[in-house]
């Protein structure tokens, strides 16, 4: 069988929507590349000063394949509307061997520690660790959303790990793979409410926890944001993009108990007052601030 190897190119900044894109369009999983200098072409050396990435997806090659690349350009150039710099956005394909697809991933994906106790690994790599308190969280690329390594995703783990003690209530907003539903529980939250608007990371979180043994603590149904959400938590994580952060802080302050944690992250440091601005005018705390690369995770307090 013939795969088309799909590369866009694009920036830190646009790469989660990148992601969601190729997923939208029937990728099995994402590989995520800088690039190097030498290697970009014209249209790359027009980014910004952004980090330039190359996301690779992989779909069967069939009568449709030409249709299915021409919605992806299409939809990458439309991301500029939603203010997103998405570099050069230059789409190309080229065709590759089933066993070549199949080897790709395991060339990228090793167990990885993420935190100081949280490991992520795939399914066909064994972790062994002598440290009673480490956490393995197992997570194929060709279920999810990604492999719990990108920054934003980091950030969130390490905000996870210095807030969940035991016994919270946990809401995970934009849940992705559900990797923050995984750790949450894993970390001791009693329970998490995981909420995503793509029926497609609905799928993948309920087969995620299912395969780390935690959907019996996880709630996972499809949702956009918080909106119609009675529940209240402890702790709300959401990682996704600065606007949508921004754009529903007063429904994070509804949905937390009084003196809770609203952990937000996917924000590029650029945008980072926008999000402080947000939270202040609701009346939050800003307790941490954390950076890697180009990102941050903020976690504020309810007052």
């Amino acid at each position: 069988m013939k795969w088309a190897e799909i590369s866009v190119y694009t920036t830190n900044e646009a790469e989660e929507a990148v992601a969601n894109i190729l997923h939208e369009t029937g990728a099995k999983g994402v590989v995520i590349e800088e690039v190097p200098s030498d290697e970009q072409d014209d249209r790359a050396l027009e980014d910004t000063p952004q980090t330039r990435l190359v996301l690779k997806a992989y779909l069967p090659v069939n009568s449709a394949i030409n249709e299915t690349v021409d919605t992806i350009r299409q939809r990458v150039h439309a991301l500029r509307a939603f203010r997103l710099d998405v570099g050069s956005g230059n789409v190309t394909v080229q065709e590759v061997d089933a066993q070549d697809w199949e080897s790709a991933w395991k060339k990228y994906f090793k167990p990885v520690r993420v935190t100081k106790r949280i490991v992520v690994k795939p399914s066909w790599e064994s972790f062994d660790t002598e440290n009673p308190e480490d956490i393995v969280i197992e997570l194929d690329p060709g279920m999810a959303f990604g492999t719990g390594t990108h920054p934003s995703t980091i950030l969130s783990l390490r905000a996870l790990e210095e807030t969940v003690h035991g016994g919270e209530q946990v809401i995970d907003v934009g849940c992705g793979s559900g990797i923050l539903s995984i750790a949450a529980v894993k970390l001791g939250a009693q329970h998490v409410l995981a909420l995503d608007i793509d029926e497609a990371a609905v799928k993948a979180t309920k087969e995620n926890t299912a395969v780390n043994g935690v959907e019996a603590h996880v709630t996972t149904r499809q949702n956009d944001l918080l909106h119609g959400v009675t529940h209240t938590a402890d702790i709300v994580v959401a990682n996704i993009l600065a606007d949508v952060i921004t754009s529903f802080v007063p429904d994070v302050a509804k949905a937390l108990s009084p003196g809770g944690l609203f952990i937000s992250s996917g924000i590029i440091k650029a945008k980072e007052w926008m999000v402080q601005k947000a939270l202040i005018e609701q009346h939050f705390v800003i307790a941490a601030s954390r950076e890697q690369e180009d990102w941050v995770a903020i976690t504020a307090k309810k007052r």
